[in-house]
């Protein structure tokens, strides 16, 4: 299919490639393709039929190769900038989809990403670099003599280039010979294509480009996949790109070199399904932030389970405890949300020096000007405690956890400020919670609308670990009923706790949707004519022994 850019910087027709799902879907949303310089959406070919199993997949020629037509003439070529690209590949993508550039593809879909992050749910990166060409502080790259040779040789002769541009890419990979005889057999009108002054752009775009920033600030959960044989892209580089932002994941492929998609296509493919799988679920922490800062009024009204479930947590505390210290009894209160079980553990310990914190600022504003009584309150994550070493006795925190989505960063956190022999209490949501809701959804489309909870033995088996000591852990199942569907969610939205994972449907929901939902969360009713939501509630008191 050719699909025409709506482009309103430049006309362009880019061609798009469009191949729909033929098993069953991980995702709603399309996965795009973005190919490398010195080929074309054919460099997909072997891959597709993997991909395809779980995913829409499309593909997209860049300007000026395979079908795409060069950018619009009312700019000179030797001007037109990376805006130029970008603004014509944004034209033609889907209003929400996957990211997954190759190579130069890899770049462009760096930096769209870091540009226009609420279109995209994941980026996926295969052999591409933070710069291609040398920078200062930036060695994992090609020399910037290498790659002025390579382009004077381009523009001498393209064809003898490119032989040596095929060869490099498949050096050293376990299949370098039938990967060398693909590429020439798939590109072998190279010869004339290079002819055309939008390769040699693009080959000059390749050395302009630098996304340390883009990758250093990028929100969007990412995946770069680089090859361990990789002779264009140093496999150093994964570490760097690590060390810039480390919540983007790194994969290095043993044994392969730049075209992972062409020799190991069933390895790679089961690499970025899984990684979209995991991704559903995952939690954007400023919107959770965000959420309960806007719940913080109504929470307290709502929150019959959390009162139930603190309570009981707040009873299981030693009433006697004290640390043989001589410094000062410190209790946090992690996740505290309104402040309610704060002031609880005030009244429990009036002698400790408290601290309630919570991810959300809208909850501490509320808490400290309800809360009558000396706290400190501070905004931190739980997986990032803005708190010191070694410097808390006692750690409070009831259905917070779940919000945090990297165990064993979490443990390692508590583990860390926790002083030797201090205790933790804490509860969470186990897998089977609001399992109704979730199968109800299931009916209605394929998109995530309820938070996913771990298994009780994951948290048991981590904390135990990063080496906590368990005096009690179990689980409870616990059961609230609700008059109809728009209680349930009435109360999950008043509680901040509805559904902000990336895989969410960001559009609106429509009449029949809803009236699917209804439909089978209908088999749920009991013989009391009430609707019932499940909440499995994981109890856990441990000592540090770190």
């Amino acid at each position: 299919m050719i699909a025409t850019a709506a482009n309103k910087v430049l006309p362009s027709q880019l061609a798009v490639y469009d191949y729909p799902c033929q098993g069953n879907q991980i995702q709603p949303e399309p996965l795009v393709l973005l190919h490398g310089w010195g080929s074309d959406s054919r460099i997909w070919q072997t891959i597709l039929p993997e991909l395809t199993k779980h995913m829409h997949v499309m593909a997209i020629d860049l300007p000026g190769f395979g079908q795409s037509l060069p950018l619009g003439q009312d700019v000179p070529l030797e001007k037109q900038g990376i805006e130029h690209y970008l603004d014509a590949i944004s034209a033609v993508l889907p209003t929400r989809c996957t990211l997954l550039g190759w190579s130069l593809g890899g770049m462009l879909a760096t930096m769209l990403t870091s540009r226009y992050p609420e279109r995209f749910n994941s980026l996926i990166t295969i052999a591409s670099n933070g710069c291609f060409v040398q920078q200062p502080n930036w060695p994992c790259a090609m020399p910037a003599q290498t790659f002025d040779e390579f382009f004077q040789l381009f523009q001498q002769q393209p064809a003898l280039c490119l032989k040596r541009f095929h060869g490099l890419q498949c050096r050293g990979d376990k299949m370098e010979r039938s990967l060398l005889k693909t590429l020439r057999e798939t590109f072998n009108h190279a010869a004339k294509a290079p002819n055309d002054s939008c390769w040699r752009r693009g080959l000059e775009l390749l050395s302009e480009l630098d996304n340390r920033e883009a990758l250093q600030s990028l929100k969007v959960r990412g995946l770069h996949i680089y090859g361990g044989a990789d002779q264009l892209v140093p496999v150093a580089v994964a570490s760097n790109i690590k060390a810039l932002n480390p919540s983007q994941q790194v994969e290095v492929l043993e044994h392969t070199a730049h075209v992972p998609q062409l020799s190991c296509p069933k390895q790679l493919a089961s690499i970025i399904c899984t990684f979209l799988r995991e991704g559903r679920y995952h939690l954007d922490k400023q919107r959770v932030a965000d959420s309960f800062s806007r719940a913080a009024s109504s929470y307290d009204s709502v929150a019959r389970l959390q009162r139930q479930v603190g309570q009981r947590l707040i009873e299981a505390l030693p009433s006697n405890y004290q640390p043989d210290q001589c410094d000062a009894f410190k209790i946090i209160d992690l996740g505290c949300g309104t402040g309610y079980f704060t002031e609880q553990l005030a009244k429990k310990y009036p002698s400790a020096d408290i601290t309630g914190i919570d991810l959300a600022q809208g909850m501490l504003n509320f808490a400290s000007s309800k809360r009558d009584m000396p706290v400190t309150w501070l905004c931190g994550d739980a997986e990032n405690i803005p708190l010191a070493d070694n410097s808390v006795d006692l750690m409070f925190s009831s259905l917070a956890f779940q919000w945090c989505e990297q165990l064993p960063v979490l443990a390692s956190e508590i583990v860390r400020v926790l002083k030797p022999g201090g205790l933790i209490a804490f509860t969470s949501l186990g897998q089977k919670t609001l399992f109704e809701l979730r199968e109800s959804w299931a009916v209605v489309d394929d998109y995530v609308h309820v938070n996913h909870f771990l298994e009780a033995s994951n948290w048991q088996s981590v904390f135990t670990k990063a080496g906590m000591v368990f005096q009690d852990f179990e689980t409870d199942m616990c059961l609230l009923t609700y008059r109809d569907l728009r209680h349930l969610t009435s109360e999950l939205k008043g509680l901040g706790a509805h559904n902000v994972n990336v895989g969410q449907n960001r559009g609106m929901t429509g009449r029949e949707h809803i009236r699917k939902l209804v439909s089978a969360y209908e088999k749920f009713r009991n013989p009391q004519g009430e609707l019932p939501a499940t909440w499995e509630v994981i109890y856990g008191v441990a000592h540090c022994h770190v």
